[in-house]
């Protein structure tokens, strides 16, 4: 099996091959079936032929049109990133992009999402996705950050540590706290 290049020679010069443009598009079930049955070799009707997405000047919102009706849009951002494969002969998969966008496709009389980051993932498991998985900063009490910091800098100078309680175990070890 031979991978595709991303780099070719032409003449004198290295040319890179045209990489894929991909993007996910999430739209309402109604939507969907329009989209599907417009893609597929079945016979649609006329008024489905057409399909067109166009995007305001903030590049955040636009309208996307399926025949004659609109559809407000959203450029939303993916709380990670979404990795897209090929495949050439159903057994290796060759990787064809990065996606870390969404446009997500609402009925007329939906409201437009607050936040530039959508919260869920793609899938279910993805759900709340930056809350449930990422790392939290932990609470800490600003004195006792001080205290320690100062009792640092003391026992690196060689004096002795302030207000020091000393643990003892069984063992030949002591604790200082």
């Amino acid at each position: 099996m031979q991978l595709p290049r991303l780099f070719f020679f032409s003449g004198n010069k290295f040319n890179r091959a045209l990489m894929e443009e991909q993007f996910i598009l999430r739209v309402p079930p109604s939507v969907a079936e329009r989209i599907d049955r417009l893609l597929s070799e079945n016979e649609s009707s006329e008024e489905d032929k057409s399909l067109d997405l166009s995007f305001c000047e903030d590049g955040r919102s636009g309208t996307f049109v399926i025949g004659n009706d609109h559809f407000p849009v959203s450029l939303m951002d993916l709380p990670c990133v979404v990795e897209s494969f090929k495949t050439y002969d159903d057994c290796a998969l060759v990787k064809t992009a990065d996606i870390g966008q969404m446009i997500m496709v609402r009925e007329p009389g939906d409201s437009t999402p607050d936040a530039v980051e959508y919260r869920h993932g793609l899938t279910p498991p993805m759900r709340d996705a930056r809350k449930r998985r990422f790392r939290r900063e932990p609470d800490l009490n600003p004195e006792l950050v001080q205290r320690v910091e100062k009792d640092l800098l003391n026992i690196m100078t060689g004096a002795t540590v302030e207000n020091a309680d000393i643990l003892k175990f069984k063992s030949n070890f002591s604790i200082v706290v």
